[in-house]
């Protein structure tokens, strides 16, 4: 894990300043997006390198612990003068549930992925969670990546569904919620509806349940079931599913093998692992205290979750 000269993983999507509001506490000024958290958790496995815009209002001390997490951020685009993507959100009681408060795009609105010189052989992509036409952009920036991951939300698929379309036939896993997956398909059923997805192009379909785990599905018809650690106390959700991306593919980036069978296993508990930290703080507190060898425990920990004897029940 963590070694510097695996093949490189690139990450694009969002950096955003969040306000966030739980049944027990509240941060204002808490970053937040899907690359910030992808990359971080992602790092604890292979090289990052992250394509992303943010405003001079974005924090210098959160550049600097990307930085430190070995996140190349020859990508990141500040505008100067500009304000950074910010979202407010306020989570129900049972943390499972949550409402936007509000969103400003910002300097977001206005993002083009450009791949710095270098960028466009990285071996692993992941296209978090932006516009599908933007997600093409990248496509046509690059040479064919080894593995492909993508993450989308329900606007895309009722919005911009054709692009959406077109992306997924170009993409090896789909990573996204059981809500998404439901309405992917139209199949309220996820093993149907992960049936129907995978006639959509993608190899391997992810579909994350939150506090229930996560469901790896393949063209095989092979499901593999990632859970998830009970916890006493969620203190913030936010991320996490960025986090269990960024575990997922971090993991893959950083193995000299095809991602197939077993490692793909191995990568949803990692990303299983990666998630269960996020949520233990708000933004990426926990993440940024972290070391390789507690993140190996949580490991064995998830190991020791699933184990148990083949037996003869008759």
């Amino acid at each position: 894990m963590n070694q510097r000269n695996r093949p490189e993983l690139l990450v694009v999507g969002s950096l955003a300043i969040d306000w966030i509001i739980t049944p027990k506490a509240e941060r204002r000024e808490s970053v937040g997006g899907s690359a910030t958290f992808f990359a971080t958790a992602a790092s604890f496995f292979s090289p990052v390198r992250l394509v992303g815009v943010v405003g001079e209002d974005f924090p210098p001390e959160a550049l600097r612990d990307l930085e430190n997490s070995g996140v190349d951020l020859a990508g990141l685009e500040v505008v100067p003068g500009g304000k950074t993507f910010r979202w407010k959100g306020r989570y129900h009681e049972s943390m499972n549930e949550r409402t936007t408060l509000g969103t400003d795009l910002n300097v977001f609105e206005h993002f083009t992925p450009k791949l710095p010189p270098g960028y466009a052989d990285s071996q692993f992509l992941f296209l978090a969670n932006i516009q599908p036409a933007l997600q093409l952009q990248v496509f046509e920036q690059m040479t064919r990546p080894r593995l492909v991951g993508l993450d989308t939300m329900n606007l895309w698929i009722n919005t911009t569904r054709d692009e959406l379309m077109e992306v997924l036939s170009r993409v090896d896993v789909l990573v996204i919620n059981d809500e998404e997956a439901q309405q992917l398909s139209g199949r309220e059923n996820l093993v149907k509806a992960a049936r129907e997805i995978l006639k959509l192009g993608p190899r391997n379909l992810v579909i994350k349940r939150g506090e229930y785990g996560a469901l790896l599905f393949d063209r095989d018809g092979d499901i593999f079931v990632a859970p998830a650690l009970p916890l006493e106390d969620v203190v913030d959700p936010t991320g996490a599913g960025d986090c269990f991306a960024g575990g997922f593919m971090g993991f893959l980036a950083g193995q000299t093998v095809d991602p197939t069978g077993g490692v793909l296993r191995t990568a949803m508990i990692c990303g299983a692992v990666m998630a269960s930290f996020c949520v233990e703080g708000f933004s990426y507190d926990r993440l940024r205290e972290l070391t390789i060898d507690a993140v190996q425990d949580r490991f064995d920990r998830f190991a020791q979750l699933t184990d148990f004897s083949r037996a003869s029940l008759t």
